[in-house]
Order: structure tokens, then sequence, then C-alpha cells
């Protein structure tokens, strides 16, 4: 292999080293959720360059905010074996470097929904940004509350799609998404901490199933989330936010998704974990592509 082609190869990889730390699919589901929130949002009428500029600083200080979480957690992630491979701990970047990258993506972000979208939207983010990087990721090792903070992060790009189309945080329907991603979250959290028990114990995560010795409350805080998230489909429809096909479809979701709730917190093994870790992974993608088939045809 010529010099050229060796050096060709090590950037090409450098990069998807710096691609790997934005979390693409997390990236993409912050993406689609803030477009959700900016559909609904709209009230029938898109302004499709506010939306391109919405999703182009909510891609940055989403990419921005996972690759600064990837740097505060390279030792423990080394410790992991699902994660000892991620570019910081494998050495493969310099944790300097990441730094500038991710604060600039995550300042870039937070200037463009400002200048570009509207002061709403860059708070919303904003605050992602501060929950996400300085409450939940370093509760983590602290208490097992993390999960129920982390929640809030997670569910706010919905508002921050809402905001950036109506600008403003104070309707009734944008609470209303947040709380739908916020009870698919903690389930989804639960059933990956339930199978990766020995990764999170070992890096000294302090997640809900290493104290619950019988599981018991585990599984509570797993049904609870599932049950709320009926009314919550409901609500939309009676708000008008939604048809009778979204909530149709949406509820026979939220039902199965129950489905292997229920059976996890029977036999509350591996197995049942996994099945609802990989229905949890489809579930809010299919609630949304259910949420824009009904604004499209609807």
């Amino acid at each position: 292999m010529t010099t050229r082609a060796v050096t060709i190869r090590t950037y090409l990889g450098t990069l998807s080293d710096y691609y790997e730390l934005t979390k693409p699919g997390i990236t993409f589901t912050v993406v689609a959720s803030m477009l959700v929130g900016f559909v609904l949002g709209a009230a029938g009428t898109i302004d499709f360059g506010l939306m391109a500029h919405a999703i182009f600083g909510t891609w940055m200080i989403a990419a921005g905010t996972a690759a600064h979480n990837m740097f505060l957690e390279r030792g423990v992630d080394g410790l992991m074996h699902r994660t000892s491979k991620r570019p910081l701990p494998d050495n493969r970047l310099e944790p300097a470097h990441v730094i500038v990258f991710s604060l600039t993506l995550i300042g870039a972000g937070l200037f463009w929904l400002l200048m570009m979208v509207n002061t709403a939207a860059g708070l919303v983010s904003l605050a992602t940004v501060v929950i996400y990087l300085w409450a939940y990721t370093p509760l983590k090792r602290i208490s097992a509350l993390n999960v129920f903070v982390g929640a809030v992060p997670g569910a706010l790009p919905v508002v921050g799609g809402w905001a950036a189309a109506s600008g403003t945080i104070f309707e009734h329907g944008m609470w209303i998404l947040f709380g739908i991603i916020y009870c698919w979250q903690i389930p989804h959290v639960m059933s990956i901490a339930w199978v990766c028990k020995k990764d999170y114990d070992h890096a000294g995560f302090q997640m809900l199933p290493k104290s619950d010795r019988n599981g018991w409350i585990t599984v509570t805080w797993t049904l609870i989330p599932l049950i709320a998230l009926l009314p919550s489909i409901y609500k939309l429809y009676t708000m008008e936010l939604v048809s009778a096909f979204f909530l149709a479809t949406a509820t026979l979701t939220t039902l199965l998704f129950l489905v292997y709730g229920i059976r996890f917190a029977v036999l509350r093994s591996i197995p049942s974990a996994k099945s609802l870790m990989f229905f949890s992974f489809a579930y809010l993608p299919l609630v949304w592509i259910l949420i824009f088939t009904d604004w499209i045809i609807f």
C-alpha cells in the first residue's frame, strides 16, 4: 500500500471516528422528535425554510452533546464491553481535540437556533444540553434516579421543535408530546439496564436493577409509564392534533409495547428484557411515522 493510500485511509478512519462521536442513531432520533414537534406546532402552515434551519441547528447541538458525553464518560466507557471500542477509550482520538469538536458543535448549533429560528427554540436546546451533560451524566454514577432525570433532556427536542414553529413553550400539545417520549424512555432504559446489568455494575453506574434484588421496583417503573402512554396518545386525538387513524394505530402499537412490558414483569429474565428492549427501539420511530403519515394523509 502506498504512502498516499495509507494517508487517505487514516484520514477516512479519523472522519469515521468523529462521526461515531456524534452517536448518529441517537442524533437522528433527536432530529426526528424535533420535526414531530415542529409539524404539529406549525398548526398546518409549514415554513420549510424555518424547518431547515431548525433541523441544522438541532443536529449540531445533538451531535455536539453526544460527543461531549463521550468525552465525559471516556473512562467508564473503557470499562464496559459494549463501549470499550469507542474512539476515546480505544485511544483513536485525543480528548483535547474532542472537547474542541463537541463544544464547537454545541456553540454553533445554539447560535444558529437563536439567530435563524427563535429564542424559545434556542433556550430549550440549551436546557437540553445542560440537563443532559451536567445533571444526568454525573448522576448515573450516584443514583438510580438518573433514569428519570435523563428522560427530561431526551424528551425536550419535541418541545424545541414546537417552539421553533410557534415561538412559544406554553402550549398544551407540546407537553403531551413531551410526555409520550418521557414515558417511552423509562421502560426503554430499564430494559437496557436489565440486559446490560453486569456491564453497568462493572463501570460503577447506579442503574435501578443493581439494587433491585427481586426486580419488583424495576418492573413497576417499567409498567407505570407504559400504561401512561395510552391516555397520552388519546389526548393528542381529543386535542385534534391527530386523526382517528393515528389514535387506532398508535393505540395498537402501544398495547403491544405494554404486552412486552407485562411479559418482562412476569418473567424478569434476560430474554424477556431483550424482547422489550428491541421493541422499545422500534416503538418511538413507529409512533413518529404514524404521526407523519397522519399529517400527510389526513
